[in-house]
């Protein structure tokens, strides 16, 4: 049992000056037998804490229905027996690059903008959320012989609103929920933010990746007591599709690291380690300095450029990053702990079978639903996945432009079966004008909800119309397919046929990997296949997408098995040749 508080200039472990040199580490993007040994790797690395958001829609895919409420709490524990404390962000909103910042889908699909807000209806939702998930945190509070040192209110707020009132209710909620250590906000080392973003009474912390003295004195203006913490020191960044991927220099990284303990402040390294964003719970951006223009989603890798790479190894930032931090240990540092083991050789599968995509939706879609206008993926209650859309052009009319308004966010259109292009939201139409009679099929794909900024919760699928030359088209059937219906009892009733081979078209490839010589961790490579999803053993490891950066896909030494594995690939394009499952050359 101990006592953990905030003192004027410092934070006090039994009235003692402590620093905390923490590390951001989020167990929902590590396979939870890998948990132990990452965490070792941040106590080799020279921290004394790890920190973890929670994303609600993770645990709770449906109101009231939770999947695996529990897992904060065992990862908690782990943390415990690798003797490190831990801080807590539970959100509601946690940003993370994760879909939809964290936020259910089936809530933002309901609130809209009145998400992050004192809105009544809102706050019930996330006090119900709340009553299930604190618990694990309160019962491991360090008073009561836990690690939790620390528990965050919102999320970098400041950057999103400036409704008080609503911030004061969650620490209200969080203090009536049993949290007794010290609660802190998070925002960026700006008037406005921290103006919008801060509680108080409650701790006001800083996010920045330079600049640690100027960061500082703009805290100190708004807080003038208290200890300083930069709570996220972003020490790298996260990768979008189709861009050049974000590197940060070692030497660089260091030394910003070296001024923010410098100047006697408590840091939060994010990331640690990134990890992987499996399931397809990536999230998205939009461009623009308001971010209000083009979509940017994330890729699958959460490596973040971190000291500890995705497949948990030291980098050259990790053993810079090491000989800092040991300035400020107590005694020797941990030796670093073997890396987990790799694939013993590289294992190519073949496809044996195939479901054409229409055929997938028949085995594993949600029911059909006409509307006048097309609905939305919030509507259908579609998280993650796909939607088909079907309207029908009347006739006989001559060729007119057939446009799609409000699409969110890629669609391939078939006009009377045949393949007729792909379409986006800056290109809404189809090359060729469409004449009627016609029976147009539109398969919606979301690329991942925005997570950060003022179109945060936006809607997917058509949210607009379907338009032929200025007339809507009417009496629209929609059908979602998620990627939560993808579970081995159900695909295996699927009525695969032999696979066409290369260039075979859109649909679900099923292929066998054998190995032998070992289990271990791997990368998944798709060259010549173009965008999709890949499972291995029934376990989602996210999408793939030939425009790169990302060029293959982690795969955690768990999920293998020596022997037969299954490989399936929904493929939304063009498939290749094979899938190789190769050791991660690092």
């Amino acid at each position: 049992m101990a006592d953990f508080g905030v003192g004027e200039k410092d934070f006090e472990l039994d009235g003692r000056p402590v620093r905390l040199l923490s590390g951001a580490l989020h167990y929902f993007r590590v396979h939870e037998a890998q948990w132990d040994h990452r965490l070792a790797m941040l106590r080799a690395m020279g921290l004394n804490c790890v920190e973890t958001y929670v994303p609600w829609n993770l645990h709770e895919p449906a109101p009231g229905r939770f999947a695996d409420p529990g897992a904060l709490g065992r990862f908690l524990d782990a943390a415990h027996r690798a003797g490190l404390w831990a801080i807590v962000r539970p959100g509601p909103y946690v940003c993370a690059e994760w879909e939809n910042g964290g936020l259910p889908h089936w809530l933002t699909g309901r609130l809209g903008s009145r998400v992050r807000t004192a809105d009544e209806e809102y706050l019930g939702r996330v006090a119900d959320w709340f009553r299930e998930l604190l618990p694990q945190a309160v019962e491991r509070q360090i008073d009561r012989g836990g690690p939790v040192i620390m528990v965050q209110v919102e999320n970098e707020y400041g950057s999103y609103g400036s409704d008080r009132e609503y911030l004061r209710r969650l620490a209200e909620l969080l203090r009536g929920l049993g949290v007794r250590v010290p609660l802190f906000t998070s925002d960026g080392p700006e008037d406005h933010m921290l103006t919008g973003g801060s509680v108080p009474g409650v701790l006001a912390t800083a996010n920045f990746g330079s600049g640690a003295r100027r960061a500082f004195e703009t805290l100190r203006r708004h807080r003038p007591d208290g200890p300083l913490m930069c709570m996220e020191f972003w020490c790298g960044w996260f990768d979008h599709w189709g861009e050049e991927p974000v590197v940060r220099e070692a030497e660089d990284a260091a030394a910003a690291l070296r001024e923010i303990l410098g100047l006697g402040a408590s840091v939060n390294v994010y990331m640690a380690h990134g990890g992987t964003s499996f399931g397809g719970w990536a999230g998205a951006n939009r461009t623009g300095e308001l971010q209000d223009r083009a979509l940017a989603p994330t890729v699958t890798s959460y490596d973040y450029d971190a000291p500890i790479d995705e497949a948990g190894r030291p980098t050259a930032k990790f053993w810079r990053f090491r000989e800092v931090l040991a300035e400020y240990a107590d005694g020797p540092l941990p030796e670093v702990p073997p890396a987990p083991p790799a694939l013993a050789g590289p294992v190519r599968a073949e496809p044996a079978g195939w479901v054409p995509l229409e055929g997938v939706m028949e085995l594993l879609g949600d029911p059909e639903r006409e509307s006048p206008m097309p609905p939305t993926f919030e509507e259908l209650d579609v998280d993650r996945g796909l939607v088909r859309y079907r309207v029908r052009v009347p006739g006989p009319r001559r060729p007119y432009p057939l446009r799609v308004t409000g699409l969110r966010d890629r669609a391939t259109a078939y006009v009377d079966g045949r393949p007729a292009g792909s379409l986006t939201e800056e290109w809404d139409a189809l090359p060729e004008p469409v004449a009627g009679p016609a029976e147009v099929e539109l398969w919606v794909e979301s690329l991942g909800r925005v997570s950060y900024g003022p179109r945060l919760g936006e809607p997917k699928g058509i949210t607009g119309g379907v338009l032929h030359e200025r007339q809507y088209l009417h009496g629209v059937r929609a059908r979602g397919l998620r990627l939560s219906a993808f579970v081995p009892e159900s695909v295996s009733k699927a009525p695969f046929r032999p696979a066409p081979g290369p260039g075979g078209g859109a649909g679900l490839y099923r292929a066998a990997a054998r190995v032998t010589g070992g289990a271990g961790d791997a990368r998944v490579r798709l060259a010549g296949w173009g965008r999709g999803f890949v499972w291995v053993n029934g376990v989602c490891l996210g999408r793939y997408w030939d425009v790169g950066p990302q060029r293959s896909l982690f795969l955690p030494g768990p999920v293998l098995r020596a022997g037969e594995n299954e490989v399936w690939v929904l493929e939304l394009e063009t498939a290749g040749e094979a899938v190789v499952i190769a050791p991660d050359p690092g």
